[in-house]
């Protein structure tokens, strides 16, 4: 990869509308909201998840395999005139991410199966996509949405991320022009925190998050809406 990356650290919780409520009130006293976000601090994610037909992602997650990866295109508050594909890799909770951008027709183009443009592509992730979908059969399986509010803390490059209103869809085609109205949670005011950093976690904020008395959990967004579709 052209790119130089480290694995990064990533923890997940799940928290109640209550509590999110409460931490939200102690992170805005240390943190400062993300620049790229709108005026109530929050952008909408969509991502489109790849698979293969033994659905090979996701029972790697739901095995607790510790080395996966998962490739997904993604965009924000539906403006396709910046979309994304990335390869994401996890060992147990470190995770790397390498991206790089797409056209929307080179996005339909993904999507509908028109690969051939991929292998002579200037971006090796796409080129890396291209080979998988060719020699292990990858394909679009799933369209993700959720709403994302996130911190960010500059010491240890900390990153902190409230995700609400997970949802998916049935339909398994046409992933940019759906709309997603099935929720993937249990109660649609749970809630995902995430916090991510490099090498070391600040005790302030590790001060913040035992304070709301929240339990760790692996969750997968991309699990929780597949299980609603398989």
């Amino acid at each position: 990869m052209e790119q130089e990356k480290h694995y990064r650290h990533e923890l997940k919780y799940a928290v109640s509308r209550g509590e999110y409520e409460a931490m939200k009130k102690r992170l805005r006293l240390i943190m400062r909201s993300d620049p790229h976000t709108g005026p109530d601090g929050t952008y909408l994610i969509r991502s489109i998840y790849f698979d293969n037909a033994d659905d090979k992602a996701l029972r790697e997650k739901e095995d607790g395999v510790s080395r996966r990866e998962k490739f997904r295109i993604r965009y924000y508050n539906d403006d396709l005139s910046f979309i994304t594909l990335e390869k994401k890799m996890k060992i147990d909770s470190l995770c790397l991410k390498y991206d790089a951008p797409i056209t929307e027709a080179e996005c339909r183009k993904i999507i509908s199966g028109d690969t051939d443009f991929m292998k002579d592509h200037p971006d090796e992730v796409v080129k890396e996509l291209y080979a998988k979908m060719r020699y292990q059969g990858l394909r679009p399986k799933v369209l993700v949405s959720y709403l994302r509010e996130p911190y960010i803390y500059a010491a240890g490059n900390v990153r902190v991320t409230f995700d609400s209103q997970i949802r998916t869809s049935l339909f398994d085609s046409d992933y940019l022009d759906v709309k997603t109205n099935i929720s993937a949670t249990e109660k649609p005011t749970h809630m995902l925190l995430e916090v991510k950093y490099d090498a070391f976690l600040p005790e302030i904020i590790q001060k913040l998050i035992r304070a709301g008395n929240i339990r760790q959990q692996a969750f997968s967004k991309y699990g929780a809406c597949r299980r609603l579709t398989v």
